[in-house]
């Protein structure tokens, strides 16, 4: 049931676009392991074997110090309607950071968020299919606003205050690399 590919094929391409939710997987060495949902208008490809996604403020900054630990990440994306499947993404990720040259690039690609924290580059290893046939149907009633409203009214100044009060370190005491202390 399940298919392995090296890059992403047009089947994989239009799957994806048709998602409106997708989850992420992180671990350190040791520690805890992190999967994350992740939502709104904030995933692109890039080209068959590479893919962005934008990461907006929250309360953890686990995915940062596991991809700044050791680059690993799984995407996986389900599907919630009649024809079930499931397919993920592994790869070695990198964090891309306000500070950073390719900011400007990747931030072209999404719309505006006063809370965007960074960009995670996925240049991709494998492509898995798998059949999906216990993932139960759900129906998209809608994005919540509830975190651009968050993050709107705290403004960029505040959101990058919270970014020093509540992500520079990982559940396991990692560091996450969102300042710039070097």
């Amino acid at each position: 049931m399940a298919e392995r590919f090296e890059q992403l094929e047009e089947k994989h391409v239009e799957f994806i676009r048709d998602q409106h939710i997708f989850f992420i997987g992180t671990a350190g060495k040791e520690g805890f392991i992190n999967v994350s949902p992740k939502g709104m208008d904030s995933f692109r490809i890039i080209d068959r074997t590479r893919v962005v996604w934008l990461n907006l403020t929250g309360s953890g900054n686990e995915t940062a110090a596991h991809v700044l630990e050791n680059g690993r990440m799984t995407v996986m994306f389900c599907s919630f309607k009649k024809q079930p499947l499931i397919l993920r993404l592994y790869g070695k990720a990198k964090a891309v950071h306000p500070r950073d040259n390719e900011w400007a690039a990747f931030e072209a690609l999404f719309p505006r968020y006063t809370g965007a924290r960074q960009f995670f580059v996925l240049d991709l290893e494998l492509v898995q299919t798998s059949c999906g046939y216990a993932v139960p149907f759900y129906e998209l009633v809608g994005d919540r606003s509830t975190l651009s409203n968050w993050a709107d009214k705290k403004g960029r100044s505040g959101v990058e205050e919270y970014w020093k009060q509540k992500n520079t370190k990982s559940l396991n005491d990692g560091e996450t690399g969102i300042l710039d202390d070097g």
